[in-house]
């Protein structure tokens, strides 16, 4: 029996096996020594940070004490123009600034010509004794109207030649009125800036200096001795007309590269490590706060899109839908699972305006879309209804155009109420035009009168003339009954046309439009305008050209609008003298806005003001008798069609009423 070798574990390559320990050392030495220089660079960079934080807290700080210095100065500026403060008690006050603000050290009130008015030295002098530069800024204080600083000059020092005698001047010019009445002078001394603005801890720990505009020494201070030049930093003073550097030099040296380097490896990498652990718990703790939040989110988003009766409805730029919310597809009758993913054309859409839906998606894919518009969805069952659609563009979180947002809104109830709204509105027509009816029932009377008595007169006298004629057994010539009857027939018409008028202004029918010729809607209705007219001795007048193009109108609705205006015209012509009562109705096109402007003129008593205001306002009449609604009604009528009904003075007297109406596309 032959003898099996034992199963032995792998061995790795020699030169392997000395590679990954000596990798690995390598790799360990390389973090001790990058860990310290890292440390030490840090460190660097955290003294500069703070150094740079320190410096602008001080600059801060000096900016804000000068700045009280200021408003005190105006405060003292303010009061003197006033008249409030004088001699004993401006010395007096000066005293006190002084004393407050340590490196104040002197304030004076100089004349234009240079002379000290008020000072706070105990002994008054003649003159200022300002320096050139000084000077300078007094002069462009005058100039600016606003206060300014001296420049503070490094060569201007005591006669030992200390840089700690350096001042500067503050200059506030005093205006009464436009006069220059002189200037407020505060003089600092900037060595006692740093010594009193300058925090004790910060000091310490840095030498500061301030600089003029050449990096010249100006002020400086070392309570602990001089800087090494390793941490600098340098802030400019806002001061208004100075250019004065702040500079901060850090007495601490560079950090030292090998402190206790062994030690400090090991601590840096027990507390990476330590570290590290916190962190991969942290952000296990994390991801699963993100979780349960995104979980609630989701059961929030999911509730809130169940409770809305809004449909939303997602789709790439291809049109494929991608989303459907619960309210959509109960809106279009499809379950979402036969919505999502499907690509144009969709089974909602209606085929009588598929051509409709083939155009508005052909502009989605182009990259333009209408952000509102109406349409039409057909259920399963063959139910049609009515939506409006709001789209907007999806942008996901690089910012990049993803798809299009829609929200749909079912408007069946809407639509429905807009045709109650209509029906109203035409119950509310045929009332008023029948109460107008009514109105004129009695010239309408008066006029019929004239026609029947004409009628009944010729055939009483053709029948006196066929009874001679029997009696004396005579024949009748009919040349003599021939102008009779046709007197007869002529009337008879004239009664006929007028009923007729009458007939068709008060039937109810469908609002139509059509194109239609504003000439031919005024024949319609003259004969009821005349009625009125002739009543109260009116002239109607008329100008509309032949080549006016028609309208795009209901007739019904625009023969009532003109028969009220005519009306009310009519009306108010009633107390003028016979001669002056002229109607003019003209009708023009608009070459701005393409439509056709129909007027209605009168030389009446004009609207006044307060009227004008409330003119269209339902129920709102001047006639005792009005109801309130005919202009009203006709401003209705107007916009219905797409047009505008106004009034304005007539120059001639009366007002003039102009409505427009859209021209017929054939001849627009």
């Amino acid at each position: 029996m032959t003898k099996q070798p034992l199963l032995t574990r792998p061995r790795f390559p020699a030169p392997l096996r000395w590679l990954l320990p000596i990798v690995l050392v390598l790799f360990f030495l390389a973090i001790l020594i990058w860990l310290p220089w890292q440390a030490r660079q840090m460190e660097s960079s955290e003294r500069q940070e703070q150094l740079i934080a320190d410096t602008l807290w001080v600059e801060q700080t000096i900016r804000f004490q000068m700045g009280r210095h200021e408003e005190d100065v105006r405060s003292l500026a303010n009061e003197i123009l006033s008249g409030q403060l004088q001699d004993r008690k401006l010395h007096v006050r000066m005293e006190s600034m002084l004393k407050i603000g340590p490196e104040l050290k002197r304030l004076m009130w100089v004349t234009p010509e240079g002379k000290v008015i008020a000072s706070s030295d105990a002994v008054l002098p003649v003159l200022a004794g300002l320096s050139p530069g000084s000077l300078a800024a007094a002069e462009r204080a005058v100039r600016s109207h606003n206060p300014v600083y001296s420049q503070p000059d490094a060569e201007s020092r005591n006669p030992a030649g200390a840089p700690g005698a350096v001042t500067m001047d503050y200059h506030y010019p005093l205006f009464r009125g436009a006069d220059y009445i002189g200037s407020l002078v505060a003089t600092y001394q900037l060595s006692t800036i740093l010594e009193e603005m300058v925090p004790w801890w910060f000091a310490q720990d840095n030498q500061i200096t301030l600089l003029d505009r050449d990096d010249k020494v100006l002020a400086r201070r070392t309570a602990a001795g001089p800087g090494h030049g390793v941490y600098t930093h340098k802030r400019g003073l806002d001061l208004p007309g100075a250019s004065i550097t702040l500079m901060t030099d850090s007495v601490k040296s560079e950090p030292k590269l090998l402190p206790n380097l062994l030690v400090g490896s090991v601590i840096a990498l027990s507390l990476g490590l330590l570290w590290s652990l916190l962190a991969l718990w942290g952000h296990i703790s994390r991801r699963l706060a993100a979780e349960n939040a995104l979980r609630q989110q989701m059961a929030f988003r999911t509730a809130m899109e169940n409770s809305l009766v809004t449909g939303l409805r997602a789709r790439d730029l291809e049109g494929r839908i991608t989303y459907v919310n619960p309210a959509f597809c109960q809106m279009v009758g499809y379950p979402e699972e036969e919505l999502v993913g499907r690509s144009p054309p969709m089974p909602y859409w209606a085929p009588e305006v598929m051509a409709e839906y083939q155009h508005r998606l052909a502009n989605v894919l182009a990259g333009t879309v209408t952000p509102q518009f109406e349409t039409i969805f057909q259920r399963p069952d063959g139910t049609r209804i009515p939506v409006l659609i709001f789209e907007a563009p999806l942008v996901d979180n690089e910012g990049r155009h993803t798809g299009w947002m829609g929200s749909i809104l079912d408007i069946s109830d809407r639509k429905r109420i807009e045709e109650l709204n209509r029906e109203h509105q035409e119950k509310l027509q045929a009332s008023a035009r029948l109460a107008t009816m009514g109105e004129i029932a009695s010239m309408l009377a008066h006029e019929l009168n004239q026609p029947l008595a004409a009628i009944s007169s010729y055939t009483t006298g053709a029948l006196n003339v066929l009874t001679r004629a029997g009696g004396n057994g005579q024949s009748v010539d009919a040349g003599m009954l021939k102008p009779a009857l046709e007197q007869a027939g002529a009337q008879a018409r004239r009664a006929g046309q007028i009923i007729r008028s009458v007939h068709e202004f008060v039937k109810k029918r469908e609002a139509e439009r059509q194109d239609v010729a504003v000439a031919s809607m005024l024949d319609s209705i003259r004969a009821l305008i005349e009625l009125q007219a002739h009543q109260h001795q009116v002239s109607l007048q008329t100008a509309i050209p032949p080549t006016l193009p028609l309208v795009r109108a209901d007739r019904m609705m625009i023969e009532q609008v003109l028969l009220n205006l005519t009306r009310n015209g009519i009306e108010a012509m009633a107390n003028l003298p016979p001669s002056r009562r002229v109607l003019r109705v003209e009708a023009e096109r608009d070459a701005a806005s393409g439509m056709v402007a129909v007027s209605v003129i009168d030389q009446g008593h004009g609207i006044p003001a307060e009227v004008a205001e409330r003119l269209f306002s339902p129920f709102f009449s001047t006639k005792a008798e009005g109801m309130g609604m005919g202009l009203n009604i006709c401003r209705t009528a107007i916009e219905f069609h797409g047009g505008t009904l106004t009034h304005r003075d007539n120059p001639q007297g009366g007002t003039i009423f102009t409505f427009t109406l859209p021209a017929s596309g054939a001849n627009a």
